[in-house]
C-alpha cells in the first residue's frame, strides 16, 4: 500500500507542482500591473514608456530563444571529459558571447530610456524590476511579501 501510495504521489507530483506555476502570461500581467503601481507614470511618460519596455522584452525574449537552443545543444553533451579543449572553449566563449549580448541590450534600452524619460523614472523602473523577480520568487516559494 505505500508502495502505491508513492507511486501516485510521484506520478502526480509534477502536475500539481505544474498547476501552481504561474504561466508566462500571467506573470506578464502581473508584471504589468506591478510596474503600473512602482512607476506611476503620468499619461505622457506611459506613452513613451510602454513601447520601448515592449520592444526591450521582444528582444530579450529573442536573446533568451537563442540561449535556450545553445544550452539545448550543450546539454545533449554528456561528459566534459568527451570533449576537445576547442569545443570546450567555444562552448564558454558562446557563453560570455550572450551574456555580452544581453548587458548590450540592457545599455541600449538604458540610454533609450534616459533620453525619453526624466532620470528619477527611469531609477524607479530599474528598481521595480529587481523588485518584481523578488516578489515573483516569493510567490513561486509560497512566502508571503512583507
Amino acid at each position: 500500500m505505500k508502495n502505491l501510495f508513492f507511486a501516485v504521489l510521484m506520478i502526480s507530483l509534477p502536475g500539481m507542482l505544474w498547476a501552481q506555476r504561474p504561466k508566462s502570461g500571467e506573470i506578464e500581467s502581473l508584471k504589468i500591473a506591478f510596474f503600473t503601481q512602482k512607476l506611476d507614470l503620468s499619461p505622457e511618460e506611459a506613452k513613451v514608456f510602454w513601447p520601448i519596455y515592449n520592444d526591450m522584452q521582444a528582444e530579450q525574449n529573442a536573446l533568451r530563444k537563442e540561449r535556450f537552443q545553445k544550452m539545448i545543444s550543450f546539454k545533449k553533451t554528456t561528459e566534459i571529459d568527451n570533449l576537445s579543449d576547442s569545443q570546450i572553449q567555444s562552448l564558454i566563449s558562446s557563453e560570455f558571447e550572450m551574456r555580452q549580448k544581453d548587458l548590450n541590450l540592457e545599455k541600449k534600452y538604458y540610454n533609450k530610456l534616459k533620453s525619453s524619460l526624466p532620470i528619477k523614472t527611469v531609477g524607479k523602473f530599474y528598481r521595480a524590476q529587481e523588485a518584481f523577480k523578488r516578489e515573483l520568487l516569493d510567490r513561486f516559494k509560497g512566502r508571503p511579501r512583507n
